[in-house]
């Protein structure tokens, strides 16, 4: 991985570091609150992997010389990312039935639109670096 990407994912990987400390640090807070820590931690882990690859797809694509490319990368990156996580929301409310932590669910759903948004930010910085772009 160059340099550019370390950056450019410097700031998904901080956001990963900042809710696992946030979480641990408040974990009595939000077992008060009724937020189910180890569904938090999983969700934020699982957000943060799919956000890694979603971009170093999208990348890769920045590397060749067609407009095209990009444009599937981008819409696969989105597929992928919607898929996984429609996937793991699914298997666990299957599994958990009734039990089902809903304000931790809530929460990785923020916790989506904070990755998107960040790895958004990302891409078009590491847009404006590229020169062929």
């Amino acid at each position: 991985m160059d340099t550019t990407n370390w950056r450019s994912l410097r700031s998904v990987l901080i956001l990963f570091m900042v809710v696992n400390g946030l979480c641990f640090a408040g974990k009595a807070w939000l077992e008060k609150n009724g937020v189910s820590l180890p569904v938090l931690l999983g969700g934020n882990l699982l957000l943060a992997g799919v956000s890694v690859l979603a971009y170093l797809l999208m990348r890769k694509a920045l590397r060749t010389n067609t407009g095209q490319a990009f444009v599937r990368a981008m819409y696969s990156g989105f597929m992928l990312r919607f898929f996984l996580v429609a996937i793991a929301a699914f298997v666990y409310i299957m599994v958990e039935k009734s039990k089902v932590n809903k304000p931790a669910l809530i929460a990785c759903a923020g916790l989506y639109i904070l990755y998107t948004a960040i790895e958004t930010r990302s891409l078009l910085h590491t847009l404006k670096q590229n020169k062929n772009a």
